[in-house]
């Protein structure tokens, strides 16, 4: 069932995929109406969570961010496809990145990182950092119940020496890298809600009490690894500008909680400047406190 669902879904997401950009967005633009005003994708919960993070705001501007938002995270979606085919010239022309030399520092000196950042503007064309450096860049992901489409995802990482680590199995294989003298750069979005109480740390984020996971915290205290947050901006529909900011290059120095709080005080500035590029379809405040 897998091997149909996949066969029968990816000829129309290669062809999407091939169209030129001006055809592209109108595609985009028809799934906007579909997902926005015929289905109602999460609407109930976009317009709480807006509400929440913006008790200050009319209802008439709460309803412009939203809207803003919805064709924005079509976009985004119709972006992955678009990874796909994109060529390597097309993705350095679309996804450029400010200032290198925090990246370059640590290769030189060949120290391992973990760049850390939420789901704002573009994580899908974060692949362009590799074209940049030498060694092999991880993104830490949930893997896909369909094998193919699973399979597929890691094809289009590959594509320029990028590799994808599942969630469960990342902390070991980094740690065993690190240990092995193996140097490579791990990404992780991590403004997921946890599940669980075990191992949260809470913290203040956009008027709300939240859980944050500690995860790359606490191996880059393990492992003694320096962390960046990469702060994405939209440039204009399908352009993206990314900077780095070192949260700390030595981490045992810092005490706990300090990267944690770095991290959501930087993606909280960004969501504060431009809150239509943040996504509002998951259930960030589910464990507010």
């Amino acid at each position: 069932m897998q091997w149909l669902i996949f066969w029968l879904v990816y000829p129309l997401l290669w062809m999407i995929s091939r169209l030129p950009f001006w055809l592209f967005y109108k595609v985009s633009d028809a799934v906007f109406v579909l997902a926005y005003h015929i289905v109602g994708y999460r609407r109930k919960t976009v317009t709480k969570n807006l509400k929440l993070a913006f008790p200050e705001k009319e209802e008439t501007e709460i309803k412009k961010i939203e809207k803003q938002f919805y064709r924005h995270m079509c976009d985004m979606f119709l972006e992955m496809i678009k990874s796909i085919s994109i060529s390597a010239e097309e993705l350095q022309k679309r996804f450029q990145f400010d200032d290198l030399t925090i990246i370059e520092k640590l290769a030189k000196e060949q120290r391992s990182s973990l760049i850390i950042m939420g789901h704002y503007a573009s994580y899908e064309w974060l692949t362009a950092l590799q074209f940049y450096f030498d060694h092999t860049g991880y993104g830490i992901y949930k893997r896909i119940k369909n094998k193919y489409f699973d399979k597929l995802i890691h094809d289009i990482r590959e594509k320029w020496n990028s590799k994808l680590l599942a969630n469960k199995e990342a902390t070991f294989i980094i740690r065993k890298q690190q240990r092995a003298g193996k140097m490579a750069t791990y990404a992780f979005i991590a403004d997921q809600s946890p599940k669980t109480r075990r191992n949260q740390y809470c913290t203040d984020f956009l008027g709300q009490n939240v859980p944050f996971f500690t995860g790359v915290e606490r191996l880059a205290k393990s492992e003694n690894m320096p962390v960046l947050y990469l702060a994405v901006d939209k440039v204009k529909r399908g352009f993206y500008k990314a900077s780095f900011k070192v949260i700390t290059e030595e981490p045992n120095t810092v005490p706990d909680f300090e990267i944690t709080d770095a991290f959501a005080e930087h993606l909280e500035n960004q969501i504060y400047k431009a809150p239509q590029y943040y996504l509002w379809t998951h259930k960030r405040f589910k464990h507010a406190r």
